[in-house]
């Protein structure tokens, strides 16, 4: 009996360690891949990619977080736009909320402002002091360069900040950076462009987060494409009637 109650105990003590060992390990590994499944990645430029919170040395935009699902297969792809998937901006439908202009106009976003048309759509607002101003003068020499070469292009510059931004507001925005006839600023119901935004991809909880993204389409060829905001006027105004010339 003594020999089998040792032979017992000495199997308890050899066992015991490893099981606790292994017991012990598993939150470690599962800690590892909780850490692996999130990254910071910049909105506009998603190869730019960082383990902690910062801003994107390309753009300067603050670095958003981004969660995956180790355990879940790859999402599938539907041919599109640069690849997309099927939320990319190629199968996006725009929402024809109701707005207003810079000189107080109610307009209809989509029948008014996109439809049959070819559109470059930028994010904005007044009181914005760092990309906002750059973004708004490239625009105004895209659309001196646009004129140049008599391509018909409706320019849109939507507030991501319309409860402040009133007509009023965007129509001496406008005016400082000598905005012509074809561009479009648009604000409204905080709802309405809230739900603009998310159709656009373009929604952000804090407006200074705000994309500096162009938006480039041709709603008569369903040919959508996204831009780099401060690009060179020039590289904009090529992409801009490449859209254009899409059948």
């Amino acid at each position: 009996m003594k020999i089998i109650f040792t032979i017992v105990l000495a199997l308890f003590y050899c066992v015991t360690p490893l099981g606790y060992q292994r017991a012990a390990q598993a939150p470690k590994q599962e800690n590892s891949r909780s850490k692996k499944a999130q990254h910071y990645a910049c909105p506009m430029h998603p190869e730019v990619t960082s383990a902690k919170p910062g801003k994107c040395p390309k753009c300067g935009m603050r670095l958003r977080l981004v969660k995956e699902d180790v355990s879940a297969e790859p999402a599938s792809k539907t041919p599109g736009v640069d690849g997309a998937d099927a939320n990319s901006l190629s199968s996006m439908r725009i929402p024809d909320v109701r707005v207003y202009d810079q000189n107080g106009r109610q307009l209809n976003f989509y029948n008014d402002l996109v439809k049959d048309k070819t559109v470059a759509i930028n994010f904005i607002f007044t009181t914005c002091t760092t990309i906002c101003p750059p973004l708004t003068a490239t625009f105004r020499k895209v659309q001196e360069k646009l004129a140049e070469q008599a391509l018909p292009v409706q320019l849109i510059s939507i507030s991501v900040d319309p409860t402040t931004d009133t007509p009023e507001r965007l129509h001496d925005f406008a005016a400082k950076f000598k905005a012509g006839p074809g561009w479009t600023f648009v604000t409204g119901d905080k709802t309405e462009i809230d739900s603009l935004l998310a159709a656009l991809g373009a929604a952000v909880a804090n407006k200074n987060d705000h994309t500096p993204m162009i938006l480039v389409g041709n709603d008569r060829a369903a040919f959508w494409n996204r831009a780099y905001g401060l690009a060179s006027p020039t590289i904009l105004v090529n992409l801009i009637s490449d859209a254009a010339n899409k059948k």
